[in-house]
């Protein structure tokens, strides 16, 4: 979640220079998507084991269409290359702990491994 909460300070420093074109429409979708991926992941962190998997994917799912967007959003110039590199950086980062932190879930709950707990 650190890396989120990274990448959501570094946005808030590109989203100001936004051209006015699209910074009500592809900003506001990224600034509000890294916003409810860092509240699935916070909720997620609070819940047993077993309720954890679908706030987890929710971080996964909005993380992505972030990086997505964000990406629309440099191909179309709204971003220079320089802050879309360090923005890329933890976005894929926290993807990479997101998708850990899910395998881990789905490994936990998984039918086999429920098996040998219960012998």
């Amino acid at each position: 979640m650190e890396k989120l909460v990274g990448a959501y300070k570094l946005w808030q420093d590109s989203h100001r220079l936004f051209p006015k074109e699209t910074k009500y429409t592809l900003a506001e979708k990224i600034d509000g998507l890294l916003i409810e991926s860092i509240e699935a992941a916070l909720t997620a962190a609070f819940l047993s084991p077993e309720q954890k998997r679908p706030f987890v994917h929710k971080a996964i799912v909005k993380r992505d269409t972030a990086q997505v967007i964000l990406r629309m959003a440099w191909e179309l110039n709204c971003i220079d290359t320089k802050k879309y590199v360090a923005l890329s950086e933890p976005l894929v980062a926290a993807g990479q702990q997101l998708g850990g932190w899910h395998n881990q879930l789905l490994k936990q709950n998984s039918p086999a491994e429920k098996a040998g707990k219960k012998k």
